[in-house]
């Protein structure tokens, strides 16, 4: 096979059968190695940024995504998708086709270039926001596709690959590589012993679980090590979902100071902190709020785990969940349960406000449904629902670029075609991105989409220094009308009232079609929660409690290691140094 049909080929073993992007005269190649494998799809995207949040989408819900684009020109458009998926450990591969080896080499003026010629600089832009890059020519095409691949499902972050086109058509011969890797035996010894005489010595030990366990396919073993111990569990925004809500230990979502009082309680009282995959983030982890030490703090990732201030490398987070399970007995916690979810919703005005919308779509999701909340006030929301079991909840709360969730849900519904996929979007982000729409008919999908229209940038109103700002002000749009531009099967409609929106809801159960909701509301409306938080965001926006900032000398690690407890702790022991 060629270079182009053996890159597919290890995608798809590693489960991309979708591969999203737009075509070039430099990807065709590419394009037809997808087109002539029998397991693979070409998913045209309506520009590059979509097809980035599309295979993001997908990556969310399958494990891992491709993106396929163009030199130079395509492959700078997906780049703040990328970078989205980089801050998020969702791996996605972007691959770019690329110009001819001897035009790289004799630097030919072709076209998607600068005109003073750098062949490399677009890969070279990728390097910040990819885990490795490779550039492939005639001597490394085979070595340097398994050495990339092998580093994307390890570490689950974004990889680059640049083919150029006679490469692509280059022939080579076909191996069996496996990519996965074992965790190093005697470190994983060492960690779980050390864990587990930490545990069993602790009088209130807590488990804090969050998105990273999704992202490195550890949610298995994760609900066995908080069904089996007992422990006391909460979880951040992003890691909402994670168990199933009526575990006798799960304690819901902690919201900082704002919501969940037990939650928040058991978290600052601990003195044993099981932190598992954790984003400790402003949004995510709602504020700095957490007093604890890096001494006192379990932390799991991925790849490596974190005891006593030491960190230990090259050991899965699914080997050390699943050895704590082993050598962990049951324990007898004395847990009240705090009420998670909404109460049941009534229709108490004609008003349509987030005092009904919210507590609605609580009874609306089902068990196994997928759903999309955009970047804004409808993740606060959203995230104060109590889901059924197997629900899954996706946000990208930590990157928080507008825009992305119309073209994510997209990308779910191609992943899982038999699954219902529901989008919940504010208006202003659906603008950015909502020509997907077109797509999904295209390719038969059938979501529920639903767009609040409030108006404008309702949360950039709370935030800036007059809700009145006209920057905050866009350009309205008849949406429900919208989403029938596009030739295929759809269902839309307009709803202003409590009761049409109900209405609207149990219609969309009886449709076998794609279905949009547009829901109008008044202009500054929004969950309490989005107005607690923004309030204290705009308030303190430069105030970072100190127990949050820990001091370099409370770690048994340089100051220029990586500890991964997110950008605020990285930025206080540099701004130390200085």
């Amino acid at each position: 096979m060629n270079t182009a049909e053996y890159l597919v080929k290890k995608l798809e073993e590693l489960g991309i059968n979708d591969f999203f992007g737009l075509p070039g005269d430099y990807n065709f190649n590419i394009l037809y190695a997808i087109e002539n494998n029998p397991n693979t799809n070409w998913i045209g995207c309506t520009n590059e940024l979509n097809a980035g949040y599309a295979a993001d989408g997908y990556a969310r819900q399958r494990g891992y995504g491709a993106i396929v684009t163009t030199y130079g020109v395509g492959e700078l458009s997906a780049m703040n998708a990328i970078a989205g998926s980089y801050a998020e450990n969702v791996p996605v591969i972007t691959i770019v086709g690329v110009p001819a080896t001897k035009c790289l080499e004799e630097k030919t003026l072709v076209h998607h270039n600068f005109w003073n010629i750098n062949t490399r600089a677009f890969e070279n832009a990728h390097k910040s926001i990819v885990e490795t890059t490779a550039f492939l020519n005639r001597d490394n095409a085979k070595i340097e596709i398994d050495r990339v691949l092998k580093i994307f499902v390890k570490e689950k972050r974004p990889v680059y690959i640049a083919i150029p086109i006679d490469i692509a058509k280059m022939e080579l011969s076909y191996r069996n590589t496996d990519y996965e890797w074992i965790s190093d035996k005697n470190t994983l010894e060492t960690v779980i012993a050390k864990i587990t005489r930490k545990i069993n010595n602790s009088i209130n030990p807590v488990i804090l679980g969050d998105t990273l366990i999704k992202r490195y396919e550890a949610r298995l073993e994760y609900k066995e090590f908080v069904e089996k111990t007992g422990i006391p569990a909460t979880n951040f925004l992003m890691g909402t979902g994670l168990i199933n809500s009526d575990y006798p230990n799960y304690l819901g979502t902690y919201f900082g100071k704002y919501r969940n009082v037990r939650a928040q309680e058991r978290l600052e009282n601990t003195d044993c902190l099981i932190a598992v995959g954790a984003i400790y983030s402003d949004l995510n982890s709602f504020g700095f709020n957490l007093p604890y030490k890096i001494n006192s703090h379990i932390a799991i990732y991925g790849t490596y785990t974190y005891v006593e201030g030491e960190k230990f490398d090259n050991i899965k987070m699914t080997d050390v969940l699943e050895g704590l399970t082993e050598t962990l007995g049951t324990r007898e916690f004395n847990i009240e349960k705090p009420l998670i979810g909404y109460e049941k919703s009534k229709i108490i005005s004609d008003e349509l406000t987030s005092e009904y919308i919210y507590p609605r779509l609580q009874e609306f999701i089902k068990e196994n449904d997928i759903v999309i909340a955009e970047t804004g006030i409808v993740t606060n929301g959203v995230v104060q629902i109590k889901f059924p079991n197997n629900t899954e909840l996706h946000t990208q709360t930590l990157w928080g670029s507008i825009g992305w969730a119309t073209p994510a849900a997209f990308g779910a519904c191609i992943a899982n075609p038999n699954t219902r996929v529901i989008l919940i979007t504010g208006e202003g982000s659906h603008q950015l991105t909502a020509m997907e729409i077109g797509n999904m008919l295209r390719h038969n999908v059938k979501p529920v989409i639903i767009v609040l229209n409030n108006n404008g940038y309702t949360i950039e109103r709370l935030l800036s220094d007059s809700p009145e700002d006209n920057f905050n002000n866009i350009m309205q749009m008849n949406y429900s009308k919208f989403a029938r531009v596009f030739e295929g099967d759809v269902w839309s409609t307009k709803v202003s009232t409590a009761d049409d929106f109900d209405k609207a809801l149990k219609v969309t159960q009886i449709m076998n079609k794609l279905c949009y909701i547009e829901i109008c509301t008044a202009q500054n409306d929004m969950p309490e929660l989005s107005k607690e938080v923004v309030t204290n965001l705009k308030n303190n926006s430069t105030s970072i409690p100190e127990a949050y900032c820990k001091r370099a000398d409370e770690v048994k690690l340089t100051k220029h290691e990586d500890m991964n407890f997110g950008t605020t702790i990285h930025e206080s022991l540099r701004k130390e140094e200085e």
